[in-house]
Order: C-alpha cells, then sequence, then structure tokens
C-alpha cells in the first residue's frame, strides 16, 4: 500500500494535478490508511507536495540507485524499525513514530516498502507510463505483469487510437 501511495502522489504533479489543497491531501491520507499525526495545514501540504521529486526518482530508479536513496530516506529520518499492529492491520512495520510529520512518515515508509522490492529483485514493477505524452510513474502489481499505463485515462487514450489506426489500415 506504501508503494500505491508513493505512486500516486508523485503523479499527483502531473496534469490534471491531483492534491492541491490540505482537503485533497486529507483524501489521499484516508484512501492509503495512514495512521499518526496529520496537520492538515497548508505548511503539511506543502512539505508533502515537496517529496514528489524524491518519490518519482525513487520509483524509476535502477535496483543500485534506489539502494542508495533509500538508505539515505532512512538514515536522514532516523528510522528504527518496529512491529506495529493497529486498527484492521496485524502487526507489520513502522519505522518512524506516528506523531512524526507526515512528511517523515511518507518518505519512511516508501522507504521500508522499496526495502522489500529491491531485496526481492522487482524493480521490473516499477517503471513509467507507456503514453508517449505522459511521465507517469507505474507501479504494476499484476499477476503477469502486463499494466503499462499510469492511469486508466492513459490506457483508454492509447486503446482508442490503436483501435482508430487499425480502422485507417
Amino acid at each position: 500500500m506504501a508503494l500505491q501511495a508513493a505512486t500516486v502522489l508523485a503523479n499527483s504533479a502531473l496534469e490534471p494535478v491531483t492534491i492541491r489543497s490540505p482537503a485533497e491531501l486529507a483524501t489521499w491520507f484516508e484512501d492509503f490508511s495512514y495512521t499518526g499525526r496529520h496537520d492538515e495545514d497548508d505548511d503539511e501540504l506543502a512539505a508533502v507536495l515537496d517529496l514528489r521529486g524524491e518519490l518519482r526518482e525513487l520509483l524509476t530508479a535502477s535496483r543500485d540507485e534506489a539502494v542508495v536513496l533509500v538508505n539515505r530516506m532512512l538514515a536522514e529520518e532516523g528510522a528504527l524499525p518496529q512491529l506495529v499492529r493497529h486498527d484492521a492491520f496485524d502487526y507489520h512495520l513502522h519505522a518512524i513514530t506516528s506523531d512524526a510529520p507526515l512528511r517523515a512518515r511518507i518518505r519512511v515508509e516508501t522507504a521500508m516498502a522499496m526495502v522489500d522490492v529491491i531485496r526481492a529483485d522487482e524493480m521490473s514493477r516499477l517503471g513509467v507510463c507507456s503514453d508517449d505524452d505522459c511521465e507517469g510513474v507505474v507501479l504494476d502489481l499484476s499477476r503477469n505483469r502486463s499494466r503499462r499505463f499510469c492511469s486508466t485515462a492513459c490506457g483508454n487514450r492509447n486503446a482508442v487510437a490503436a483501435y482508430r489506426s487499425r480502422q485507417r489500415g
């Protein structure tokens, strides 16, 4: 879920911008089951939106580049992994306290999720949208590794273009 949240957050900088207000950030926070401190103000919004470039860099990095980024993110936030259980979730790892700023928690949770991706050598599950006019990050969680587009809109646009091309041919 942390990787999905990071992907949506990274892609929120692309047109159309999808997170522009504290209320839209609150929706993202709820959609991805974040818990803990959430200030819901303009300062928090600015700090979180400032992460989008770093998240995009991490999610599109090579395996070795991702290791460097993950290690840096965890060290800068003073991450200390601990098992926790809350809400509907059984025991899982948190590496930062729930009262830390949301920006720090996003960095650490994304980095911790990337640890699993790197260790399992699953970097091919991350990439950039196949739409020529889009730079969105793609997180492919499909069983057959067939996801190529960052959104339904990009996928539909390409399917329509391919259909029209076939009809002309």
